[in-house]
Order: C-alpha cells, then structure tokens, then sequence
C-alpha cells in the first residue's frame, strides 16, 4: 500500500496543465468531505462527472510514485487505490485553483454539461454493443473535449470560432480544420497534450487526438487502428446522441456526423434503422 500523498506532493505533480473544476461538483464534495464518516463512493461518482478532477486525480494514480504496471482509466478504481485522505487532499488542492469569473462559469458550463452527457452515453453505448472497454468509452467521452476550457482560457474569442467550426464541418472540412486557420492549433491537440500530462493511457490520449479526424480513420479498411476505431465508434455516436453540435457548436443540424455516420454505423455493424431505436432508448433512459 503505497504511502498517502500530502496537500504538497500533490501540488507538486498537479503543476502545468489545468482544467477547472465544476463549483457545484467542488461544493457537493466539500460537503462530503466534512461528514464524521465520508463516504468513498459517493466522492467517486461526484468526481467521475468532473474532467478537471477525473484528469488530476488519474494523473496521480499513474505517476511513478503507484508503480502500477499499467496505466488505468477508471476513475472508480483511482479512488480505491489513492483512499480516501489522498483524494480529499486532491479536492482541496484543486479547489484553490483560481475563482473564476461568472461569464466564464456560464460559458463553460457547455463543456461541462457535454462532457457528462457524452461520457455516461458513452459508457451505454459500450454495454449495449458488446465492447470490452466500458471505463475506457467513459474516460474518453468525459475528456475527449478537455482542450475546450484551455483554449478558451488562451483565446477569449474561442467559443463563436468553434460555433463556426461546427458550422463549417463536413466531408471536405473538420472541425479543427477551422480553429487550425484561427488559432494554429485545436482542441483535440490541446486535448491530447493535457491528456498525456495526466498520464492517461496512450491509446486513450491517441483517440483525444483523433475524434474529429473520424473520416480518415474510418476510410480506411485495414486493421490497423482497430482499437482506435472501437473506441472512436462509440464517441461519435455518443457526441451525435447527445447533441453535441447543439451544445457546444451551437448549430441545429450535425454535419460531422452526417459526413461519417455511413462509416462508423457500417464498422459497428448497425443499420440506420438499428441506431435510430438505439438513439431513441438511450434518450428515453436519460442517459443523455
């Protein structure tokens, strides 16, 4: 059993890259961590809404200090292994991270609300078509879109280019294509960097990198990106259930989606049919 961390070591490993934590999430768990007998699965399932501390606490877990063989992407089993002074150490060095202003807040309450949407779908869509990597589907729907709050932090103009990118998306043009025009960088390589920074695991930072490249990945038929693909499958279904280009590009119509559904439902093995029922129980469930 690996030694508790302090409020300082954990600083320490938490230094550069930083997504802010959700205030209602940082109450809930500061109310939690108050009570004589604090309740682990309740900090962990408040946490697993939360990019900024999923990110920060898996970044712990698969630092040197563990030694685990491999990294891990499930938040649950972060919380077991760290315990529970560690994470409430973790919950307070956090939440000295900056107050942010109210205008941001609210803007970055898109992100936060796709992000908890697009992970639990994420981890629906995982169950019901079979796949093996049902904590890995939710790490990548709660992070794939971790670049957002960064980007917008550097660039106060972001959000209405994202709009524009959404709005722009489709066979011969991705949604990074425009913020690469604007900003000579993305969200997706924001993403993947911020990912690689909380040690998450290669192929999770890899599919961060790639989701809106989804075209290119599934054009091509050899087997080479068959994990990738698995895990790409199920977000871009996810992203398209829960709305995504409404949330966050502010557009009615989905155009990434409709230039690659034919592919990834074609890779999955679902008909359009299939999927529209899919689509509808997962709604129906609330799970969006």
């Amino acid at each position: 059993m690996p030694p508790e961390l302090s409020s300082e070591q954990i600083s320490q490993t938490l230094q550069g890259i930083s997504v802010p934590p959700q205030p209602q999430i940082m109450v809930d768990l500061q109310m939690e961590q108050y009570m004589p007998d604090p309740d682990l699965e309740a900090i962990s399932r408040l946490i697993a809404q939360d990019p900024g501390l999923s990110g920060a606490l898996l970044k712990i877990v698969n630092s040197p200090h563990y030694g685990l063989t491999n990294k891990i992407a499930s938040i649950k089993r972060a919380v077991t292994l760290l315990g529970c002074r560690t994470v409430i150490n973790l919950i307070n060095a956090q939440s000295i991270k900056g107050e942010m202003c109210d205008e941001t807040i609210v803007t970055l309450n898109r992100f936060w609300d796709s992000a908890q949407d697009v992970a639990m779908t994420s981890m629906t869509l995982a169950k019901r078509t079979g796949s093996q990597a049902v904590d890995e589907a939710y790490a990548l729907g709660l992070f794939h879109d971790c670049g957002i709050p960064l980007m917008l932090k550097r660039f106060p103009n972001y959000m209405s280019v994202l709009e524009q990118a959404y709005a722009n998306a489709g066979p011969n043009n991705r949604v990074v294509d425009t913020e690469n025009t604007h900003f000579n960088t993305n969200h997706a390589v924001v993403g993947y960097y911020t990912a690689k920074s909380w040690r998450l695991p290669e192929h999770l930072t890899h599919a961060i990198a790639n989701h809106h490249n989804a075209l290119a990945i599934f054009s091509d038929d050899s087997s080479r990106h068959s994990q990738l693909k698995n895990l790409l499958a199920i977000l871009k279904m996810a992203e398209h259930i829960c709305a995504s280009h409404k949330v966050l590009g502010n557009q009615r119509e989905d155009h990434e989606w409709n230039s690659i559904s034919h592919l990834v439902l074609d890779y999955i093995g679902l008909s359009e049919y299939d999927f529209e029922n899919l689509k509808e129980s997962i709604r129906e469930l609330g799970a969006h």
